[in-house]
């Protein structure tokens, strides 16, 4: 009797051990990836693996020609009252009809980075740009990343914001980076003003839950459980969310406004897998370029030729 009840205590105690590993897992992996203050971007451009140091000339170029355009800052308030920050270039003309580009970047990243390199095509071209930080990013507030999830309600913010700075005549276009893409894949299946003309998803993952799932595998050679079902309860409690409480896949089954969906095929960070089953998903009017040897985010450096083909044949289709 004695020997029985010492191997449950020796269970009991072992389980307890397992159980705060498995806690101390899970609050890591929560800290590194869910929180502002520890969510990274010089870790977050490791792992995606891009090589960004061969396009510096022409970033650093772009970006001096953008900061001498006429800007502003922009302020709006979210659903949850956050101060939500974006940078405003006005067109260089106004236009009976004029076209406005909000620009949603990835992760870790904020607004004036991940949009130099097209700011010279866009702006050319005649179209004022927003460039919102999304929450827990940049200068907006907020400490729980947002993973699309919550910033499509974000979304909605800026596309009204520019509909009364514009005119209820605005045709608005929406680009996003990465999560930028996913959040809004995750926003089309909203009902979304007129104005809204087309959707550029550039590298945009399915849901935070299944990015994570990949990374953990590819990268770290480690099991989804315990860590994502763990991480998926921390978060409803503190952020107000699940992680696959919002899916791309499943929202794209109910778009109506145009997507073009843009990926590097060489892309090791978000699969172009996911790209190919959100664009199989997808109900409304698509087209797809996939980008050969370009890894993530890098499409429209590794061919800026197609990417701008594919653009330029897509706007002229949606916003005519």
């Amino acid at each position: 009797m004695k020997k029985k009840a010492g191997m449950i205590t020796k269970a009991a105690v072992g389980l307890g051990v397992l159980a705060a590993a498995c806690g101390g897992e899970i609050a890591y992996f929560y800290g590194r990836t869910m929180k502002r203050s520890r969510a990274k971007t010089e870790r977050t451009i490791k792992m995606a693996g891009t090589d960004w140091s061969q396009y510096m000339p022409l970033l650093e170029e772009r970006k001096a020609a953008m900061l001498a355009r006429p800007h502003s800052d922009v302020w709006q308030t979210s659903f949850d009252d956050l101060k939500l920050h974006a940078t405003y270039f006005p067109a260089d003309e106004n236009r009976e009809t004029p076209k406005i580009v909000i620009c949603f970047h990835g992760y870790t990243s904020q607004g004036m980075s991940d949009y130099i390199g097209l700011s010279d095509y866009y702006q050319k071209r005649g179209y004022a740009m927003l460039l919102p930080d999304a929450r827990a990013h940049g200068a907006s507030e907020g400490e729980y990343v947002g993973f699309g999830c919550l910033d499509r309600k974000d979304a909605l913010v800026w596309i009204n914001w520019a509909i009364r700075q514009l005119g209820e005549n605005v045709k608005i276009l929406l680009h996003g980076t990465s999560m930028g893409a996913a959040t809004l894949l995750m926003l089309s299946g909203l009902s979304l003003p007129e104005q809204v003309k087309g959707i550029v998803s550039d590298c945009g993952f399915t849901s935070p839950k299944e990015v994570f799932t990949h990374v953990l595998h590819s990268m770290y050679h480690l099991p989804a459980f315990p860590v994502i079902p763990g991480a998926d309860l921390v978060n409803r409690r503190l952020a107000g969310y699940g992680m696959d409480e919002c899916n791309a896949k499943r929202e794209v089954e109910k778009a109506t406004v145009p997507i073009l969906f843009i990926h590097g095929e060489a892309d090791t960070f978000v699969p172009c897998s996911m790209c190919e089953e959100i664009y199989e998903h997808c109900a409304s009017k698509k087209n797809r370029l996939l980008v050969a040897g370009a890894a993530h985010a890098e499409s429209y450096y590794k061919d800026m030729e197609s990417y701008e083909k594919a653009l330029t044949g897509f706007m002229e289709e949606v916003m005519a």
